[in-house]
């Protein structure tokens, strides 16, 4: 049995026969199964590059669509990210400038306050000042602007002796503050980087290296021809800077050593500078007024004169703000440079605390006196440099 099938084309000559089960084509039909056998490779290759161009598109459809995602989130949005790199270039200038100018501000403020005003009481300047302090901080932490940990009594046992030297610490520079001139206080101060080193090296170990020898050899030297050469030389005073340089030395190496039992005594197992800040004003405020009886002070404030004042009442006030100002700076400063760059501006921050002291309060200088403060004010700055440029743990 045979079966024939043909192909034909508008009556053409076949191009394709079957005869029996074999396929027959002539040179036409040839010709058409290349064609053909092209147009279907052709065909697959189009397939496969339609699939691989859809692939494409939709990688490229997602990819635009994330971005879009992303920039709508404000992740790569363009005045987002001008606005993050503005706040990084304009944060450390912003917290340097307040931070110098708080301090600045307060030491002149406690100048005007004890010398101008002549108000013989620095224990009691110190007491309304931290408990100024004390307010904001409640304030601030009732408001959750800060974050301020819960006190205990293990803690605060541990932090009375730091405390005690604190309200030393403050005493005696207030009464150093008003006996002496600003600029040679800022002189005298260096005296407190050289018992810290000093103290630094028998307690922690903690050793040196030369140029940090070398600066504070400078620093002993202007402090000495600054004493000598003073025209307003007073040796009450010059006795209570002193006692403020080793007591503020004290203060610094006493409450390195503690804090690390500090923070176990903590549920956060840290102590922030909020909270160090609020303990030692609100510890100082019971023991100020023990003072404040012990030497008699209480009858003065209440007989001066000067208490009636209202200008007096907004210096004393805005020293004690600017008291509180000077911790929260700082850390702000600190957090957004590093402890190199605050070093280093502390140390040039003397610069125009003693020039507005001088021309602020008219004091009389001498040449080898003012060569004298300037020598200080050199050297304050080459032992900063001086510790940055030492090893960690040397």
């Amino acid at each position: 049995m045979s079966s024939d099938f043909k192909l034909e084309i508008d009556g053409e000559e076949p191009l394709v026969s079957i005869r029996n089960g074999n396929v027959e084509q002539n040179e036409r039909g040839g010709t058409v199964h290349r064609i053909l056998s092209g147009i279907r490779n052709q065909g697959s290759k189009s397939i496969s590059n339609f699939l691989t161009n859809a692939q494409r598109r939709a990688l490229g459809d997602r990819f635009f669509r994330g971005n879009q995602t992303v920039k709508n989130n404000g992740l790569l949005d363009g005045d987002e990210t001008r606005e993050h790199g503005l706040g990084r270039k304009t944060g450390p200038l912003l917290s340097g400038t307040a931070y110098c100018i708080s301090s600045c501000s307060m030491i002149i403020l406690n100048k005007v306050v004890l010398s101008s005003y002549n108000f013989n009481a620095g224990i009691s300047l110190m007491f309304y000042q931290n408990l100024i302090s004390s307010i904001v901080i409640i304030l601030l932490g009732l408001c959750r602007t800060v974050s301020i940990e819960k006190l205990n009594w293990k803690l605060i046992r541990l932090w009375i002796p730091v405390n005690l030297i604190f309200i030393g610490m403050l005493v005696s520079g207030m009464y150093s503050l008003k006996y002496i001139n600003i600029a040679m206080v800022t002189i005298l101060k260096n005296v407190t980087n050289i018992l810290t080193a000093i103290g630094e090296l028998y307690i922690f170990r903690k050793r040196q290296n030369q140029k940090v020898w070398t600066a504070m050899f400078l620093m002993i030297i202007s402090a000495i021809s600054g004493g000598v050469t003073d025209l307003t030389f007073d040796t009450l005073g010059y006795g209570w800077q002193i006692t403020n340089c080793v007591l503020t030395a004290s203060y610094s190496l006493t409450l390195r050593r503690i804090m690390d039992e500090a923070k176990k005594l903590t549920r956060s197992g840290s102590l922030n500078e909020a909270s160090m800040v609020l303990l030692n004003n609100l510890l100082s405020l019971p023991f100020g007024v023990v003072l404040i009886i012990l030497f008699g002070e209480w009858a003065y404030v209440m007989n001066a004169d000067v208490i009636k004042l209202p200008m007096f009442w907004v210096v004393a006030t805005a020293s004690g703000l600017l008291g509180l100002a000077i911790s929260f700076t700082s850390m702000w400063f600190l957090n957004q440079t590093g402890p190199t760059t605050y070093s280093l501006v502390g140390s040039l921050n003397k610069i125009p605390i003693s020039i507005a002291g001088i021309l602020l309060f008219k004091v009389p200088l001498s040449p080898s006196n003012l060569f004298s403060i300037l020598f200080g004010l050199f050297a304050g700055v080459f032992f900063a440099r001086a510790k940055m440029s030492s090893k960690p743990g040397t």
